[in-house]
Order: structure tokens, then C-alpha cells, then sequence
């Protein structure tokens, strides 16, 4: 069953990523910000997690993800204020280059000092739901903050090529099936962390950029950050629901619960609040 749940998961991850990127690239980034960023991949991660470790491990493993989507946000900050510097310096190509780079850096500095801390936080009594709730919290903050001022996110011209997509895929099924890897090994605090690793956020920008200049990435940031707070919704709720209800129903009801309490109003208000940019046919 371990290698099963290992390359299912996996599997699933890659094939969402593919359709998230091209519903980025036809929608623009604000519609495809929300779409891309409901809770997806991390419905097989959680599933392994309960799989392939105590319900204890598991939930520990969950708590890591509010946190992990936090540093994901300040990742895909990195994508907004990186190319403005490095973009007066240097053509696309190397912009995109040394972005993404350093973006990566400071993901990896901040998932170690995060780690340090939440290990720190659960030998001082903190549940880890209170832990989840804590990093749900900070990363709705941010979030919110991030999609406040508008910004433009055009629909993309150029089709993202199918190699792009095929790497893309790959990266994600790659990264979820590790942390599904890690969770089974008794690392529950790096599962949670690998399972939220940005892969898809990653080569999201890296395939939209190539294809599409980097007006369209860019511009899906903010949308992204606020839509993926669902995912650490789902985080929570998976929690209580998936041992409560079993793997099948407790995974539809907290995509259902985060979607309609978070996806779908986040979408709402940014049509209304970034109205100017918003794509009119959807």
C-alpha cells in the first residue's frame, strides 16, 4: 500500500498542476489565481498522511501547511519585487533566472526556521491544531494585504508549450509523492513542509513566463496568495474530517467547506475590488 499511496498521490498532483497552468494562461491571473489555488494537491497529500503514519503524525504533519502556504506567499512575493529590481539590470531571461533562484533561497530559510519554531511551539504543549489556526491566521493577514492594491493580470497570448506542462507535472507528482515518502518515515513536521513545497506556484511562473512575458505571472500573484488560503482551510478541516468521516467523504467535505467559505467569496471580491483589471469573459 505504501508505494500505491505514494505514486497515486503523486499522479494526482502532476495532472492538477498541468490543468492549473493552463487555467492561468486562458483565464488571466485574477480568475485563474482563484481557480488554480483551491485545494487539490494537497487532498492525495493528506490522504497519504493518514495512510502512512499515525493520526497523531498525520495531524502534525497538517498543522506544518498553514505555515508552509505562509512561506509560499512570501515566495511568490519574491516574484513581484525581484524582477522590478533585477529587471533594471539585466534582460528577462537572466530576471527570471536570478528570481527564481533567490526566491527559492529564501523558501529554504524561511521552511528551516519555520520548522525549528513549530518543533519548538508542539514541546511546549501547543496542539497542533492551535498550531494551524496560529499559521492560518498570519497567512490570511498577508493574503489579504497582498490582493489589496490592483493590479493588472492579463490573459496570456501564447499557448504554454506541452514540454513545459509535462515538466511541470512532473515536478509537482514528484514533490507530493516525497512528502508522502517522508510522512511514512516517521518526519511528519518536513512531510507537511515538502507537501506544500512550491512546486506548482514555481513552475506556474516559470512556464507563464516563458510563454507569456512576465506581465501575465506576475500579475497572478496577488490573486494566488488570497485563493490559497483555502488550502490551508482544507489543512484544518482535514484534521477532524478525514479520520471522522473516512478518506472519501472527509476529503469532499473539506474541499466543499474551504471553497465555498473562502475560494468563493475571495473570487467575488476580487472582481468588485479589482474591477478594472478583471477579465470580462469568464
Amino acid at each position: 500500500m505504501g508505494l500505491t499511496t505514494i505514486l497515486l498521490s503523486g499522479f494526482f498532483a502532476g495532472l492538477v498542476a498541468i490543468l492549473i497552468t493552463v487555467v492561468v494562461e486562458k483565464y488571466g491571473g485574477l480568475v485563474g489565481g482563484i481557480i488554480g489555488t483551491v485545494p487539490t494537491t494537497i487532498i492525495p497529500a493528506a490522504i497519504g498522511f493518514y495512510l502512512e503514519s499515525s493520526d497523531q503524525e498525520a495531524s502534525m504533519s497538517l498543522a506544518v501547511v498553514p505555515f508552509g502556504m505562509l512561506i509560499n506567499a512570501v515566495f511568490l512575493l519574491c516574484w513581484i519585487i525581484f524582477p522590478k529590481f533585477f529587471g533594471k539590470y539585466y534582460d528577462e531571461k537572466k530576471t527570471l533566472l536570478l528570481t527564481t533562484f533567490f526566491g527559492l533561497i529564501v523558501w529554504m530559510i524561511l521552511g528551516i526556521t519555520m520548522l525549528s519554531l513549530v518543533e519548538i511551539a508542539i514541546q511546549k504543549g501547543i496542539t497542533s491544531f492551535q498550531l494551524g489556526f496560529i499559521g492560518l491566521f498570519l497567512f490570511t493577514i498577508l493574503g489579504i494585504a497582498s490582493s489589496w492594491t490592483p493590479r493588472e493580470a492579463p490573459r496570456g497570448e501564447n499557448e504554454v508549450s506541452k514540454s513545459v506542462l509535462f515538466f511541470r507535472g512532473i515536478a509537482a507528482a514528484t514533490f507530493i509523492g516525497l512528502a508522502v515518502l517522508i510522512s511514512s518515515l516517521d518526519y511528519p513536521l518536513l512531510a507537511g513542509l515538502v507537501s506544500v513545497f512550491p512546486a506548482i506556484f514555481l513552475t506556474s511562473m516559470i512556464a507563464l513566463w516563458i510563454s507569456q512575458g512576465p506581465s501575465v505571472p506576475i500579475g497572478a500573484t496577488g490573486p494566488m496568495m488570497l485563493g490559497a488560503i483555502s488550502v490551508a482551510i482544507y489543512a484544518l478541516i482535514a484534521m477532524w474530517a478525514l479520520p471522522a468521516m473516512g478518506y472519501l467523504w472527509g476529503s469532499i467535505i473539506g474541499w466543499l467547506i474551504s471553497t465555498i467559505i473562502w475560494s468563493t467569496p475571495a473570487y467575488f471580491y476580487l472582481k468588485r475590488k479589482h474591477s478594472k483589471y478583471f477579465p470580462i469573459e469568464v
